[in-house]
């Protein structure tokens, strides 16, 4: 391991692989290496990106001397694994969303990285975003009063190909883990811990759902109103609404964007424009690097027992609607 800037592995070569390496490396972060499940995919990557080595499997990727850090951008029923061979090689793990599959695979992923003191983090890059530093101050300030609701929807319209990995089981298709994880997580941000969860959904032709209503109650009487769609493409806003003022977040809500404050009577009492370099995936980059060059532990932003909880929701949500992967 290295003692001066960590050096990133990337562990996929898919989009979301090109898109944090893009932002990795224009925000001088140090990319070294991807591993894929063959040497051509890797090579490939590699020379798309600049990389010096490329891997023809994860195993390789792990095994690594130079790289400190392991982005884990594989499908979702491979993150628990893939997170948990970097972590048995020493490495720290940065674990694109939804952190795992369920509940216990998260748990699993935490125990093995405080077991072997490291960090792992999972990339809801959302959280580090700059508009969300200012959205939770207003809200810590008390500019809202009491927080009373979370509305937030994503929907997107995905490839109908049955053979893709949106609407297959097996690969954890579906709106929930994919889109919806970025509604639940945002009112988890917002509002905490739900002590209520309540669902209703439309399956496809191959068993995942196609869109996902929830509901979430509070011990304080807040809640939360999400919705979630695969085939069609909403405003993807969300609204932050307290007794003296609500925030309403610009599409899309969870990447860089614009919101607004307004008080209780209409008028807007604030506006926020996002001015960043990159998609802004840079973000969590510089918080789990903050993390190691402390000597471990969790983000307050996003503590590795939330992602664990988060998951736990996610699994009650697949419980109310009847959601089974293969």
């Amino acid at each position: 391991m290295t003692t001066s800037s960590p050096v990133w592995g990337i562990l996929g070569t898919g989009g979301i692989a090109a898109a944090m390496t893009r932002d990795l490396q224009l925000d001088g972060h140090t990319v070294a290496a991807v591993g894929s499940r063959t040497p051509e995919s890797a090579a490939r990557f590699a020379a798309a990106h600049g990389l010096p080595r490329s891997h023809g499997s994860y195993e390789e990727l792990a095994a690594d001397p130079a790289i400190d850090i392991v982005y884990v951008a594989t499908p979702h029923p491979q993150h628990a694994p893939n997170a948990l061979l970097a972590l048995a090689a020493g490495k720290h793990v940065l674990v694109e969303k939804p952190f795992t599959m369920n509940q216990q695979e998260a748990q699993q992923v935490a125990d093995a990285a405080r077991l072997g003191g490291l960090v792992a983090l999972e990339a809801m890059w959302t959280r580090w975003l700059p508009h969300m530093d200012r959205l939770h101050e207003i809200i810590d300030d008390g500019t809202l009063g009491e927080l009373r609701s979370v509305v937030a929807h994503h929907g997107q319209r995905t490839s109908p190909d049955p053979a893709g990995r949106m609407l297959d089981p097996a690969l954890g298709g579906g709106a929930l883990l994919d889109l919806g994880i970025y509604p639940v997580s945002f009112a988890w941000d917002v509002l905490g811990a739900p002590s209520e969860v309540l669902a209703l959904s439309t399956p496809t032709a191959t068993g995942v759902d196609r869109q996902t209503s929830i509901l979430l109650g509070y011990e304080s009487g807040a809640q939360a109103a999400l919705t979630t769609v695969l085939d069609a493409a909403g405003d993807n806003s969300a609204t932050v609404v307290g007794t003296d003022a609500r925030i309403e977040l610009d599409a899309t809500f969870f990447v860089p964007t614009a919101f607004r404050v307004v008080d209780h009577g209409g008028r807007v009492i604030e506006t926020y424009e996002s001015q960043i370099t990159g998609r802004g995936m840079q973000f969590q980059a510089r918080a789990i690097e903050r993390l190691i060059a402390a000597g471990g532990g969790e983000d307050a932003r996003l503590p590795l027992s939330q992602s664990v909880a988060i998951m736990g929701t996610l699994d009650t949500i697949r419980e109310r609607i009847g959601l089974v992967y293969e």
